[in-house]
């Protein structure tokens, strides 16, 4: 099977395997689609995770597109919705939105890179795969307890994490005895590495992008843990911390919550870019896997800024500075992974038996 999908890893093995025989006697499937690997086992629980992530990202963008706010989120508030959004012109609506927009794209991002890492590198054993969905699930998940910064415990991002939490723990457990010790934390060595090659600048160019992203993320999860707001966010509210308070004083806890959420997605998605870019040998299902998980992220962050009016370019310009960056990177890295052409390595042979179906 040989589709455009198979390119970023999105088909199961099981979709893309044929079963043939040899004779009329010799009918039997093959022993590992009647009883799939604990590997096989452990890649379709990360792969509910991703999807997990990818449809909550699509529910908050669903959501916040058809202006409605969470039952629970109005309950804590003892407000309905036309009273929240008729606070400073609707300013204070459009602000939750945008942080709600954004935590979503980043959501879908990581779904996707997940799906990628499940179906080509962890499916070959390498070691960084799953060291990486180790220390990104600890960032991920583990921000959660961001609540304890702001004092709101949002049900339904509980009841999510509760429900995805155990899958990913499961995977960790049953794949960690199939992957290989080798080259556990080296970098990938393709023959045209150099920085001075297109390759090369290109992943510069990459990893100085998921740097920024995780450096980006740490620093809005903090703020919302603490301040909450930058100078920005309340001249665009034009109202202060303490109005806000004065009018309810839920009302702060309940947007810490939104900032502290897509700071702690942000910082897992910059962590898992850039152990993709770093890792992974050079290829063109990496490349698609990263191209659409990174633009999906940057064009839900910046996108929906203009259309709720929130432009200030002091603001916006670690996003304008961060997409410029991976898109030139990606241009960058079309042609040498994408171009047909092998690129030499020591993991290259694994690799390639991995993503035997996907290209």
């Amino acid at each position: 099977m040989n589709t455009g999908f198979n390119h970023i890893g999105l088909l199961p093995l099981w979709a893309s395997r044929t079963v043939t025989t040899t004779s009329r006697r010799d009918t039997t499937p093959p022993q590992d689609v009647l009883a799939p690997t604990p590997l096989c086992l452990g890649r379709f629980l990360f792969r509910l995770v991703a999807l997990g992530l990818m449809g909550a990202g699509l529910f908050a963008l669903l959501q916040s597109a058809t202006g409605r706010f969470l039952a629970h989120d109005l309950c804590y508030l003892g407000m309905d919705t036309f009273q929240l959004c008729g606070l400073s012109e609707g300013r204070v609506a459009y602000f939750m939105f945008h942080d709600r927009v954004s935590f979503g794209g980043v959501l879908i991002a990581i779904g996707l890179l997940y799906l990628w890492l499940e179906q080509v590198p962890l499916k070959a054993g390498e070691a960084w795969a799953w060291w990486t969905f180790l220390f990104t699930g600890f960032a991920g998940f583990g921000s959660f307890l961001a609540y304890l910064g702001y004092g709101y415990l949002d049900s339904w991002h509980a009841l999510a994490t509760l429900a995805l939490l155990p899958l990913y723990a499961v995977g960790l457990v049953v794949t960690h005895r199939f992957i290989s010790s080798e080259r556990a934390f080296r970098p990938s060595r393709p023959g045209n590495l150099h920085w001075r090659t297109r390759l090369g600048l290109g992943r510069a160019l990459l990893l100085a992008a998921a740097l920024g992203l995780l450096a980006g993320g740490t620093t809005i999860l903090l703020i919302g843990m603490t301040r909450v707001f930058v100078p920005q966010d309340l001249r665009y509210l034009r109202l202060g911390a303490s109005d806000l308070l004065a009018i309810n004083h839920r009302l702060v806890p309940l947007i810490a919550h939104d900032r502290a959420a897509f700071g702690g997605a942000i910082a897992t998605f910059g962590l898992l870019l850039f152990s993709c870019i770093w890792f992974a040998q050079p290829s063109r299902s990496l490349w698609n896997a990263v191209g659409l998980a990174g633009s999906t992220g940057f064009l839900t962050a910046i996108g929906v800024h203009p259309l709720i009016g929130y432009t200030e370019f002091s603001h916006l310009a670690p996003a304008y500075l961060g997409a410029l960056m991976f898109s030139l990177g990606i241009a960058l890295c079309h042609e040498p992974m994408c171009g047909g052409r092998t690129i030499p390595s020591d993991s290259a042979g694994r690799l390639a038996r991995a993503t035997n179906g996907f290209s």
